[in-house]
Formats: C-alpha cells, structure tokens, sequence
C-alpha cells in the first residue's frame, strides 16, 4: 500500500483491516500471559500473526499527550509472553470463530484508579466526586518528591549500614496512577480516536474503600470515553470484581460486595455487559492467575452482543422476591436453561435477615427453573436477602451453562462505603 502526501511518499507493508479492541483497568487487565495458568503452553500455541498486539507505556501526567512510542507487532511466541492475558485470551476467542484479524491494544496500569482515567477538567465540573478531589488538591499542595527521596535515601543508608531490610523507596504521586486525570492525559488521549469495535476493561479494586461512589464514577468514566471518542455508545464490557481475602464465618457488610453492586448498576448503560467472576478468584492472592476462563467470558458477551452468535451470555441476575410465611421466594431473569446448584445439591451463599436487619446463613432450595426458595430457622418474619454478599463468597448458584448468579441484596440498608455526612 502506496500513501502519497505533497511530495512525501510512503510504503506500507503487512497492513491488516479488522476488529480493534481496548483492553484497560489495572493489574488484573495487565497481568501478563506468561503468569497465567498454563502460560508456557500458551505461548507455544501463540504463532498467529493474524492477532496485531500493541502496549501503551504507563505515563502519568496532567499535560494531555497526542502520541506514545510503541508499535503494532504480530502475536507470536515470543511477543505475547509479556501482553494482557485477559487481552489476548479475549482476542483469540474471538479470532478462533469470526477467522477475521483482531488488534489488541493493552492500555493498562496496575494499581490505577478509576478516576485517573477520566480527564481532570471534565471530573471537576462535576460534584459528586468534590471530596476526593479536595483530598488531592491537598497532596498536590504539599507533596515534594525530591524531599521524600531524600528521606528515604537517609532511611536506606541507615538501614545498611545495620544490616536491615532497606524500606521501599517512594513513588511520586503527582505522576501515578491514583491522581485525578493523569491516565487519561497520559496514556488514554493518545489513542482516543483511533478506530475501535469496543473496550474491555478490569479495575475496581483500588476503588473499593469509595464504593458507593463508584456507582457514579464508573458510568461517568465509560460516557466520558465515549463522548471523547465520538463513535457513539461503543461495546464497553468489564469483569467484576474476583473473590478474595478470607472467607467468613458470618454473613455481613463487604466493601467488595458493595464494589460488585456499582459496577451491576452501570449495566443500565447501554452495549454494556458484565462477566461475574467470583468463582474464579483466588483469597490468598488479589491477581487470580485463571484469566482464560474470565476473558472466555467476556468474549461470550462480544460474540452474542456484537457478532450476533446465539449462545449463552448473560449470568442469571435477580428479578424479584415474594414473603410466603417464614420463606423468600426469589425470582431470576436470564437463567438460561435452568438455575443449577454447583458441587453441592442446594445452593449455597444466601443470608436473609429480618427488621432487626440481623443476616443469618439461609437454607435455600431451588424449586423452579428460575425460582429458590430462601429461609432459615432463626428469621422466622424475613424482610431481606443477600447473595454472595463477602469479600469472598461461597456461592454456588449459576445456570446450567455455568455463569454464576450476579451477587444481589434485595435491601437499601445503609452501605459501609457510603461517604459520611457532615457532622
């Protein structure tokens, strides 16, 4: 291909025309292929140059940037040890069945936080978010990185010289991934613009502490790209939150649980689609190394919602509740061929509570194709219900084509994570 400009002329070779994907969020979208499960046999299998990967390097900066030094290559052995492995898992799937060339652009950063990826003017001239961008105003203010490298420089010397581990040194927070529009204008402006099917995304565990506030930020980020892209209301799917850290004993408040709950309210956003994941977690470890099943999953909603496959896409998600004495009958929508009870012939993970608002661990029976019956000795006038409401959730309820149930409350009680009114 010959592209002539004025008296410049240019050849171009080895050109490809086909679906363009954005994989962003943070470490679990950047966790690479060779530390996934199996991933010495996945790079052997990853001759297919049809698949173009690229990867934006990590700037972090409030000057909004235009271009970044990086280039397509094709998805070989050896170049696909160190790219997305929810990316390229994703990419293949859809390779495998559309036979069509597929980019990838890996646009992640570990630790990062969704309002980093917004621009700064566009989130202060909103106030739901004033809070926390007056806590950063603060830092901002006052932060000097040269003082605290000297600080620590001191520390490390000393450290030495005594023999002792020497403390981590620190990070600039005014080029990170945690301040207020810094990923936009460092690593998202730079490819805003260029032709994309659609963006696939993994973030939420740096938010979890602002919980209740995700449930706006994170629809405000998705619209926020797509007014910036001008390409309409693109494909934006994401992966919900994985289990971790311990499982309890007791049923309770969870500030993942409350992250889980903002990111299935940004489903009302439409093409948006969430992959449930909870099942695939691992406690003792925030970065779960199975990320061929969780980009399986995405890549059911790309190839139902997108490319118009008729398979199994959405997990079951909770519809309704009726008090029938001391029982809670739930109804699901999007059960697929049945609701089915995974390893153990009832399902577990429910707690009902009454108006005390007391949770107990529920007996729950399905009795129906979309219906569970719900009780337990000890509510005998239930009010309320939750599902794989924890950090970690033992939660066995799914359809029969193995998506799990999203994680529901049927109360509105106060959330942990709600921001605290003014005293």
């Amino acid at each position: 291909m010959s592209i002539t400009a004025g008296d410049e002329s240019r050849e171009l070779q080895n050109v490809l025309i086909g679906e363009v994907w954005v994989c962003s969020g943070q470490s679990n979208m950047q966790f690479q292929v060779s530390s996934a499960y199996d991933g010495a046999l996945e790079k052997l299998t990853a001759e297919i140059p049809n698949i173009r990967l690229i990867t934006v390097p990590q700037v972090g900066t409030q000057e909004i940037q235009d271009d970044f030094e990086g280039e397509w290559v094709a998805c070989t052995p050896d170049t696909v040890g160190d790219f997305s492995a929810v990316g390229y898992f994703f990419g293949r799937q859809l390779y495998q069945t559309l036979k069509v060339p597929i980019g990838l652009i890996d646009n992640s950063w570990g630790g990062s936080a969704a309002e980093a990826w917004v621009r700064r003017d566009v989130i202060e001239k909103d106030g739901r978010f004033s809070a926390y961008l007056e806590q950063w105003k603060q830092i901002e203010a006052t932060f000097d990185y040269n003082a605290e490298m000297a600080k620590w420089k001191e520390a490390a010397d000393k450290a030495k010289a005594e023999g002792k581990a020497v403390p981590r040194p620190p990070r600039d927070q005014l080029r990170g991934q945690h301040r207020p529009g810094n990923l936009y204008a460092g690593v998202l402006h730079p490819i805003i613009g260029y032709g994309i099917r659609g963006a696939i995304w993994y973030q939420g565990e740096n938010n979890t502490g602002r919980a209740a506030n995700y449930a706006d930020l994170f629809p405000f980020m998705i619209e926020h790209w797509r007014k910036e892209w001008g390409q309409g209301d693109f494909p934006f799917y994401w992966v919900q939150l994985a289990d971790f850290k311990a499982e309890t004993d007791t049923p309770g408040d969870s500030d993942w649980a409350e992250l889980r709950e903002s990111q299935t309210k940004t489903l009302s956003l439409p093409n948006s689609g969430q992959a449930v994941i909870y099942d695939l977690g691992e406690g003792r470890d925030i970065h779960p190394r199975d990320k061929q099943d969780v980009a399986k999953r995405l890549a059911r909603i790309a190839l139902a919602r997108d490319y118009g496959y008729e398979i199994p896409y959405q997990s079951p998600q909770f519809q309704s509740m009726e008090i029938k004495g001391n029982k809670a009958v739930l109804m699901f929508e999007n059960v697929g061929s049945t609701l089915y009870s995974f390893d153990v012939p009832q399902p577990k993970g429910f707690a009902i509570a009454g108006a005390d608002k007391v949770w107990h661990w529920a007996d729950a029976k399905i009795v129906g194709k979309d219906k569970v019956e719900v009780s337990s000795p000890e509510v005998t006038e239930p009010v309320a219900v939750r599902y794989a409401w924890s950090d970690n959730p033992v939660a066995t309820l799914r359809s029969k084509e193995n998506l799990p149930v999203v994680p529901f409350r049927t109360d509105d009680w106060p959330m942990i994570t709600a921001p605290k009114a003014a005293q």
